[in-house]
């Protein structure tokens, strides 16, 4: 039996399979995403992970949209506004690093609304002021496409989903591991795991501004 009649969909299973490995390897490297879902669940419960997990999972999806339409190569290929989203996801990492170190106060039930907005938003700003996700669907995304086996948007589309899929799980899992802890979460240990996540966005910032600048 040869790949061409292993598949899903247009997407042939050995691609697939070599796919999926890249996508839960590239998920379970230690990353922003991971650090501030468990943070929140520690904090705040799963209820306001999962809200997180909303925004970061939209995000993603604006970007495989973006990449079945052929425009997100477009924004990387164009030094303006690649540097503009390049600087503001650092100032975003950033603008997070002060808010973990000084947190909002748990609000009553008549704010839960409000908190959960803002919680979706920050969501959903760290993956699309995130130059990382970018890349992953306008230039690793491509080179599982083949030609040969039909409509590339499609291909796209369903390898993206794949994706969505993976890092929804790890996410989720994330969350309801880190709200178990909440009951050990102590005012003390909160403001602690705060600033240590603190401390760690900053790195990631920098890191973040090193790794995907462009040689002139």
């Amino acid at each position: 039996m040869n790949d061409m009649s292993l598949t899903l969909g247009p997407i042939a299973l050995p691609t697939l399979l070599r796919f999926t490995a890249t996508a839960l390897l590239i998920e379970l490297t230690p990353g922003p995403n991971m650090g501030y879902l468990a943070i929140v669940a520690a904090q705040r419960g799963r209820s306001a992970g999962l809200t997180v997990i909303a925004g970061v999972t939209l995000g993603l999806a604006l970007y495989l949209a973006a990449t079945v339409a052929g425009v997100a190569q477009g924004f990387l290929d164009n030094r303006y506004v690649y540097e503009t989203l390049r600087w503001s996801g650092v100032v975003y990492m950033v603008w997070l690093a002060k808010d973990a170190w000084h947190p909002e106060p748990m609000t009553n039930a008549h704010e839960l609304p409000l908190q959960r907005t803002r919680l979706f938003a920050r969501g959903l700003l760290a993956n699309l002021l995130n130059v990382k996700a970018a890349i992953l669907y306008a230039v690793l995304l491509p080179a599982f496409l083949d030609g040969k086996r039909g409509s590339l948007p499609l291909q796209a589309l369903t390898l993206g989903s794949v994706h969505l899929v993976i890092a929804t799980t790890v996410h989720c899992s994330i969350v309801m591991l880190a709200a178990r802890s909440r009951i050990l979460v102590t005012n003390h240990t909160s403001e602690w795991l705060g600033r240590t996540y603190a401390v760690a966005l900053l790195a990631v910032a920098g890191w973040l501004a090193w790794s995907t600048r462009v040689s002139a």
